[in-house]
């Protein structure tokens, strides 16, 4: 398994608490969609350091549906494609 930085660990496991911080690592989309939704600012600022723009523009691009609320939908959308009025992801049945 690949090894990860111990502060990007760390920010793993505050942010995906329900599982193994190697294992949320393994999905960077479903990750950094996590990371827009529930990071503390010390956690994003972790995660930017070793995530690229482009990588947060990829999980803005396929996010898995149910993860970001409106607001930070909205925000990171504004942030990256300057557009906070795109469709949020919804779940196919």
């Amino acid at each position: 398994m690949k090894e990860f930085p111990a502060d990007l660990l760390a920010s793993a496991r505050n942010i995906i608490w329900f599982e193994p911080p190697k294992q949320a690592l393994k999905f960077p989309n479903n990750f950094l969609c996590y990371v827009m939704q529930y990071g503390r600012i010390d956690d994003i600022l972790t995660v930017q350091r070793y995530y690229s723009d482009d990588a947060f523009k990829a999980a803005l691009t396929y996010p898995s549906p149910g993860i970001m609320d409106a607001r930070s939908w909205a925000f990171w959308n504004l942030k990256y494609f300057n557009d906070p009025n795109k469709p949020m992801p919804k779940r196919k049945l």
